[in-house]
């Protein structure tokens, strides 16, 4: 029987919160992270709103002179990196640093910065284009920073599976301590996409809401899209016995990953939703569970039409006749769609849940929809007896990736 794998230390920088503990916070009380676009002038957009983190200021995290070689992603991912490393008690030296792996990655890279050096180049000049500016775009770039702000020389990558992205990338490190090729993975996933670019390229394509007020709706019958996010989760997991070897404080249990492919479509789900049905039956085999051992399911719950109505499909040819008895909730109701980072938050608030019992609602959810008719936990938090809890994400390409997330214990 192969190793444990256990989730040691979170961090976390989101539009709920400046740490996983407050994010998650919010989340149990329901709080919106919806607001005025506020980090480029969206006059003449459509898309007025947006979950943007609040009250960043990257020089409370990490030293003035680095964030300013960094993209706003990186800036996020190293300060959520440093509070997981900081509560996991990890000490990183010369004889552990190859044996610590940083599997970190952002499923779009630093577009901000991107597009603010191609307006450089069009008003001042290739000449004026700032010298960090590849290093601030590239998709690793967080992977690296991290590796290099604390000294670890292990594997250290990116993976970019569009909105599967955070989870695939826990998924990889998962699979990399199973194997024994490294004791300890610093993982997760970053993104700001809050940009004149990325916003009206989703607008373009159908996929967000332009409305103001009670958005995004996951689930319920009047949802048009979703809401752009932003932010950056960090996990730290590792090997069990390596956690009791140090004495560790281990939060849960990291039981299983899968992932399959749709096949079927660039951008759309499949409409069956047997992708991810797949990916849930197979993540949960994983685990060496059975489907009717799962007490919560942290939806990927996008808020457009297609997602929510393949996903509940999905729900059920995976668990049958009991996914009705099984709650389901969107927290992208409140976090919004942090693109890559979405699923890696996720992954902490199900840490946070079958710790605390508690699952965080679906908020906006006002009118149901025949076609998505489970139990989507309404606007409330609900207290429940959660001892495994499973995340899902859906990506563009037809990525599906699942988590499985159990109580620890010894």
């Amino acid at each position: 029987m192969s190793e444990r794998i256990v989730i040691t230390g979170l961090g976390a920088i989101s539009p709920l919160g400046l740490s996983a503990a407050e994010s998650w916070q919010n989340a149990v009380n329901g709080v919106s992270g919806v607001g005025p676009i506020t980090l480029f002038d969206s006059n003449d957009f459509l898309v007025q709103v947006a979950c943007e983190v609040k009250g960043f200021i990257p020089g409370n995290f990490l030293p003035e002179r680095e964030a300013r070689r960094m993209d706003r992603y990186e800036q996020m991912a190293v300060a959520a990196a440093n509070q997981a490393i900081k509560q996991s008690g990890l000490n990183i030296d010369e004889e552990n640093s190859d044996r610590v792996g940083v599997i970190v990655s952002s499923a779009i890279g630093g577009i901000r910065s991107f597009e603010e050096g191609v307006g450089v180049i069009r008003d001042q000049g290739p000449r004026r284009v700032n010298p960090f500016l590849i290093p601030m775009l590239m998709p690793n770039g967080a992977a690296g920073l991290i590796g290099i702000t604390h000294g670890m020389q292990g594997p250290a990558f990116s993976v970019a599976s569009a909105c599967a992205t955070g989870i695939d990338t826990i998924g990889m490190a998962w699979m990399m301590l199973k194997t024994g090729l490294i004791d300890v993975a610093v993982t997760g996933a970053s993104e700001s996409t809050i940009c004149p670019t990325a916003v009206a390229a989703f607008d373009r394509l159908g996929a967000m809401t332009r409305r103001k007020e009670k958005v995004p709706q996951p689930f319920d019958a009047n949802r048009d899209g979703l809401v752009m996010g932003e932010g950056a989760a960090i996990l730290v997991i590792e090997r069990e016995s390596h956690a009791i070897k140090r004495e560790a404080e281990i939060l849960a249990e990291l039981a299983g990953y899968a992932a399959t492919a749709d096949a079927y479509h660039i951008t759309a789900p499949s409409d069956d939703g047997m992708g991810g049905a797949k990916a849930m039956k197979f993540a949960i085999d994983s685990a060496g569970l059975n489907p009717d051992s799962v007490d919560y399911i942290n939806a990927h719950g996008t808020s457009t039409s297609l997602n929510d109505a393949s996903e509940t499909r999905a729900i059920k040819a995976a668990f049958g006749d009991i996914a009705y008895d099984i709650p389901v909730s969107s927290t992208k109701s409140m976090t919004g769609h942090m693109m890559g980072a979405t699923g890696a938050l996720e992954a902490i608030f199900c840490v946070n849940a079958v710790r605390e019992n508690m699952i965080p609602p679906t908020i906006n959810y006002q009118t149901p929809d025949p076609i998505c008719d489970l139990d989507y936990v309404p606007n409330e938090a609900r207290a429940a007896k959660i001892d495994v809890a499973i995340s899902n994400a859906f990506g563009f390409g037809g990525h599906n990736a699942v988590l499985v997330i159990k109580k620890y214990i010894d």
